[in-house]
C-alpha cells in the first residue's frame, strides 16, 4: 500500500466539538462515541482543511500507508450537500493545484448532469471552510489603493533582534528566552502585514514556523522545552486568518499548561488583505 498524507485525530486532545467536520466536506470525519474520527482513507485528500478549526490541536497531517484517495467516491457525499458545497469542493482542490482530481470531479458532475456553480453562486461563503481553502486561494492584491500615509524614502529599521528566527532551529536553552516577550508567528504574517515591525516584533524575540506544512509534533515539544525551562514574560501568536494558520494556537496553550507557569498569552489575527482583525 502505498504512502501519502492523511490526517491523523489524537482521541486524547479530542473533545469532540465537531467544528471540523463542516470544513471537511469531502465527509472523511464524523464524531462517533464522542470523538472525530477519519471514517475512511478514501475520502480524506490530506490537505488539511479541517486543521484550523480543532480548537485543541488534535488535528495533524502524517505520511503513512492509505488506500488512494477516490475523487469519484468523494463526490457522491458532495453533490449530496448542494451547490455551495459543491463549489467550496471545487475550489477547494483549485486552489491546492489539485487539477487532476479537479477534472475527475467535473467529469463526474458533467455525467450526472449536474451543473457546475459559478463563484459566488448562493452565497459568497468566504470563510474557513465556506468557499473553498482560503489558505491556498490565488489572490491579486496590486491594484488595491495605496496607503494615503505612505512616506516614500523613509528608511524603516528592522526590529529583529535575534538569529535564528526559525522555530525548528532555534535552541530551547537559548539565553535571549530568559525575561523574554516572545512572538511565535506564523510565517506568511510578516508579508501580508506591512507593520510587523514596529506594531507586533519590536522589544520580542520572534519565533516563525507554518502550522501547516512543518512538523506539528516538533513544534510542540520545542515549545513545551521552551515555556517549562525558561521564564518567558508573555507570548503572542500572530496568524494569518486562513483555517491552517489556527493549528498553533492549541499547541501553545498546552505547552503553557505544561510548564506549569502562568505565562500571559495574546493570539493576533491578520486578514489576508494585510489589515489587522480583533
Amino acid at each position: 500500500m502505498p504512502k501519502r498524507n492523511i490526517i491523523n485525530i489524537d482521541a486524547e486532545k479530542c473533545n469532540g466539538c465537531g467544528q471540523c467536520i463542516p470544513n471537511c466536506p469531502e465527509g472523511a470525519i464524523q464524531v462517533i462515541d464522542g470523538k472525530a474520527r477519519l471514517i475512511s482513507d478514501l475520502f480524506c485528500d490530506g490537505l488539511g482543511a479541517c486543521i484550523g478549526h480543532c480548537p485543541e490541536g488534535a488535528i495533524t497531517i502524517e505520511e503513512r500507508e492509505a488506500r488512494a484517495y477516490d475523487e469519484r467516491k468523494v463526490m457522491e457525499n458532495i453533490v449530496r450537500q448542494g451547490p455551495n458545497v459543491i463549489r467550496a469542493h471545487l475550489e477547494h482542490l483549485k486552489g491546492h493545484g489539485e487539477h487532476k482530481y479537479l477534472q475527475e470531479a467535473l467529469s463526474f458532475l458533467k455525467e450526472k448532469m449536474i451543473a457546475v456553480p459559478a463563484e459566488g453562486e448562493a452565497g459568497q461563503g468566504a470563510h474557513h471552510g465556506e468557499g473553498g481553502c482560503p489558505g491556498s486561494k490565488m489572490m491579486d492584491m496590486r491594484n488595491k489603493e495605496a496607503a494615503k500615509n505612505d512616506k516614500k524614502g523613509v528608511k524603516l529599521d528592522s526590529q529583529l533582534s535575534q538569529w535564528p528566527v526559525q522555530l525548528m532551529l532555534v535552541p530551547a536553552g537559548a539565553p535571549y528566552f530568559d525575561n523574554a516577550d516572545l512572538l511565535i508567528c506564523a510565517d506568511c504574517v510578516p508579508f501580508a502585514y506591512a507593520n510587523f515591525h514596529q506594531d507586533l516584533l519590536k522589544g520580542k524575540i520572534l519565533l516563525v514556523g507554518c502550522p501547516k506544512l512543518d512538523n506539528i509534533e516538533i513544534y510542540r515539544q520545542k515549545l513545551k522545552d521552551i515555556f517549562k525551562n525558561n521564564n518567558l514574560r508573555s507570548v503572542a501568536y500572530a496568524h494569518m486568518e486562513v483555517p491552517c494558520c489556527f493549528g498553533l494556537v492549541g499547541i501553545i496553550r498546552e505547552a503553557i499548561t505544561f510548564s506549569g507557569k502562568d505565562i500571559p498569552f495574546e493570539e493576533v489575527n491578520i486578514g489576508i488583505k494585510g489589515e489587522r482583525l480583533k
